[in-house]
């Protein structure tokens, strides 16, 4: 039947087609580097980076845009912040430009590592918003000459209510906007509705020469720009969290269409929101936590299993104790690979296994785990498939053909999850050691035991103590 998605855009699953077939094009935004990554940007990371994964899976050619937003009010009020922290005469004068710049290439650095240390793949293009000036430039003017967006004292507006489907995406009607008071106030503004495409420059801001004066883009064309610029004017996905569906993915829509006279994207997927212990994450509740934090507390698998407990569109609570469940839940992942690395001969993992009645019982898992992931990436569901698997090699450890297949299925779903990555160094580790001791036992037979003894003092020099009984030899790691 094929992947089925929700798409918010209709309010429904629909079955996914893409434009261009075996190809997907992905624009998911990215975050505005003014501070320390937290798990709320962990999660919405995860989310589309399995989903990546998934569709390379199920065998499509992905490729994946994730803007950074280097310039905004919010860069630039931790600027001055920061500024203002400084002695009283700072020598030499600390410039608000260079400042602004050099927050934004430090928390950005800050997010890649977060990323990296999360086992987050980079994006194929990752565009800043201070290197596409001259597209968003491009198609502010070409709004302009439309009669869509119109200026003011240096600052140009998006005409909202001459977009008759503006809404469609967060399923309001302009009077609903109004009404809900989520427009900013502007004196200058035809209209509430109306947004900013370009802010006049205020005194030392990074600022860009127009026909409007200096000034710097507003948040929603960014995105707007860079998709189009690296995917085209109609592309596949648009992702983000559920918090960006309005105002800045309406907006989105709604001035590129203008622009394009085309579908901006096809699918818009919005994951849920994070919050802590029941409350929303904020630093003056005193409930923020950094990705540094996380990664200190806890392996960042248990985080990958905790955030696979709940659907992508869900909203998920943290706490300490969900955390800790997802912490005996990974043991007992790495408990069962462990008992099949034991019981299964040296390179017998790699040997072709013969199709048994066991073989087509693991083939079920993989039939069950894809219908769980192609129903709008249910990763609860294809969760519990990996538990089922587990419970069903547990009751089966005195088969090794089943153990074989149950450990290469594991291991091949579990890369889609990002899972299993130290099994996978631990794995290697482990066929080193038998072929070791498999060769130290060969060295015996044929008497030759200098050498033999050899390789055991130069094992226990690094670390590793091998261990003879009557009929086999061990390994551990030196207390």
């Amino acid at each position: 039947m094929g992947i089925r998605i929700f798409n918010t855009l209709t309010g429904k699953k629909e079955i996914f087609r893409p434009i261009n077939k075996g190809k997907v094009r992905i624009y998911v935004c990215g975050p505005t580097v003014y501070d320390e990554p937290h798990i709320g940007h962990l999660r919405s990371a995860y989310i589309f980076e399995v989903i990546r994964r998934y569709l390379i899976f199920r065998g499509y050619k992905v490729k994946f845009v994730k803007n950074i937003t280097d310039v905004d009010d919010k860069i630039i009020e931790k600027a001055k912040e920061e500024i203002k922290s400084l002695s009283t005469n700072p020598q030499p004068p600390v410039d608000l430009k260079s400042k602004v710049r050099e927050v934004a290439e430090r928390y950005l650095k800050k997010y890649h590592e977060a990323m990296e240390v999360f086992g987050i793949t980079p994006p194929d293009v990752e565009p800043k918003v201070t290197e596409h000036i001259p597209e968003i430039l491009k198609i502010i003017e070409g709004l302009i000459k439309k009669g869509f967006a119109y200026e003011k004292e240096g600052d140009v507006y998006f005409r909202v209510k001459r977009f008759s489907r503006y809404g469609k995406l967060s399923n309001q009607s302009t009077e609903e906007l109004i009404t809900g008071a989520r427009v900013e106030p502007d004196d200058k503004k035809e209209d509430p509705l109306d947004f900013a495409l370009w802010k006049k420059a205020k005194e030392d801001e990074p600022s860009w020469q127009t026909p409007w004066g200096e000034g710097r883009p507003g948040w929603h064309i960014e995105c707007s720009a860079m998709s189009m610029r690296y995917l085209g004017k109609n592309f596949d996905v648009h992702g983000g969290g559920k918090d960006l569906i309005f105002p800045h993915h309406e907006n989105e829509i709604a001035q590129a269409e203008v622009y394009t006279r085309k579908r901006f994207a096809n699918y818009w997927i919005h994951n849920g929101l994070l919050t802590i212990n029941g409350e929303k994450m904020a630093k003056s509740l005193g409930n923020f936590i950094s990705a540094d934090e996380i990664f200190k507390r806890y392996h960042p698998e248990v985080l990958k299993l905790f955030f696979l407990s709940a659907h992508y569109s869900h909203p998920i609570d943290f706490s300490d104790k969900k955390m800790d469940e997802a912490k005996r839940a990974r043991e007992r992942f790495y408990i069962l690979l462990r008992k099949i690395d034991e019981s299964i001969p040296f390179n017998a993992h790699q040997s072709p296994v013969k199709k048994k009645k066991s073989a087509t019982a693991v083939d079920r898992f993989r039939k069950e785990f894809v219908s769980a992931m192609d129903d709008d990436f249910n990763t609860c569901r294809a969760l519990a498939v990996l538990f089922e698997m587990v419970n069903f090699a547990n009751k089966s450890l005195d088969k090794k053909s089943i153990l074989i297949e149950v450990k290469r299925l594991l291991l091949d779903l579990g890369k889609i999850f990002g899972l299993f990555e130290r099994q996978e160094r631990e794995e290697v580790l482990e066929s080193l050691m038998k072929l070791i001791i498999y060769i130290r036992q060969a060295l015996r037979e044929r008497k030759d035991y200098t050498l033999a003894d050899k390789i055991r003092k130069d094992l226990k020099e690094i670390g590793i103590i091998l261990e003879d009984d009557a009929k086999n030899t061990s390994w551990r790691f030196e207390a």
